[in-house]
């Protein structure tokens, strides 16, 4: 009816004013008929001056522009493999720029890729059982996050200086392997892990990382085709740092670093990983698009009460 149209006309009315009030005490807008004491802003100027206060947007002109949605450039921690794979898909698709595919490695890093190398050394009969001695991880910019020597659970036989690069003199400082596996493990959890022939590194540590979540760099045709070599062979990571990124890694007779050997998978993932998790974007079954990269939501609805700070809510409204 007329009458109760015009009552909820009023209660909004009033809901406007109320927060109007609430705007004003803040300091986000000037009080109602009284002109800004600042020197007038005139021109270009007068546009690009804008504050920001409680998550709130507000020119100095002392209007309140409507707030727009706009695709969020991060994700959530925990965001799963998928949806990381296709975030990336969606920013990629939107232009072929280096602009574009720089954005989208940015979205993509921070804490959610690791690299991992472990050395072994030989226990058992005649030492051929493998058991981890030392373990090194790094993030995606190549930093060391956790690198210690690892003391077996079995007896050493053969320490494979050689390759390994582990001696006696290591073990003095070795934490034993129980300790080790779970701090290792606690840095991989939700992360994804990048290595070469990656499968002997887990084996290593006693555990299964999900292979949607694993990147290996032994695996990737790109990497063969980018360095010229043919797509089934087995190719190791010295041949692929020599070819790629014309670094000479496991040199000498003192055995590998496997800090430089992490580091070294990192690069090598870094330069396909744009197309690589394109392709894993491309070969995941379809699904709803998600509200955080769907760019046609419908944002005509931020005047609503849920889009307003909650802070500013609890006020007095």
């Amino acid at each position: 009816s007329p009458q109760d149209r015009s009552k909820k006309k009023s209660r909004k009315h009033q809901r406007f004013l109320e927060r109007r009030v609430l705007l004003e005490q803040k300091g986000l807008l000037n009080p109602h008929g009284h002109q800004s004491t600042q020197t007038p802003m005139v021109g270009p100027e007068a546009h690009m001056a804008l504050t920001k206060a409680n998550g709130i947007t507000t020119q100095r002109s002392g209007k309140v522009p409507k707030p727009k949605r706009v695709m969020s450039a991060s994700l959530s921690p925990s965001a799963s493999p998928d949806s990381i794979a296709r975030h990336h898909s969606v920013l990629l698709s939107q232009g072929n720029g280096s602009s574009k595919v720089q954005m989208s490695s940015l979205v993509l890093r921070p804490g959610k890729y690791v690299a991992i190398d472990c050395e072994m050394v030989g226990t058992g009969p005649q030492g051929r059982l493998s058991e981890l001695a030392r373990c090194s991880v790094v993030n995606y910019e190549g930093d060391v996050i956790y690198d210690k020597y690892v003391q077996p659970e079995l007896p050493i036989v053969d320490f494979r200086t050689r390759w390994s690069g582990i001696t006696k003199q290591h073990m003095k400082r070795a934490i034993p392997f129980k300790a080790a596996q779970a701090e290792i493990l606690k840095i991989l959890k939700d992360k994804i892990v990048v290595g070469h022939a990656i499968h002997n590194d887990f084996q290593a540590l006693k555990y299964f990382h999900p292979k949607d979540r694993t990147r290996d760099t032994s695996q990737i045709p790109l990497l063969k085709q980018r360095a010229g070599l043919p797509v089934r062979a087995n190719v190791s990571l010295k041949n692929l740092a020599r070819h790629l990124l014309h670094k000479r890694i496991q040199v000498g007779c003192k055995g590998h670093s496997s800090v430089e050997d992490a580091q070294t998978a990192m690069e090598l993932y870094r330069l396909v990983e744009v197309q690589w998790e394109k392709e894993l974007a491309r070969s995941l079954p379809p699904q709803p698009p998600s509200p955080i990269t769907d760019p046609t939501a419908d944002s005509s609805q931020y005047l609503d009460d849920q889009y307003w700070p909650t802070d500013l809510m609890a006020s007095g409204l």
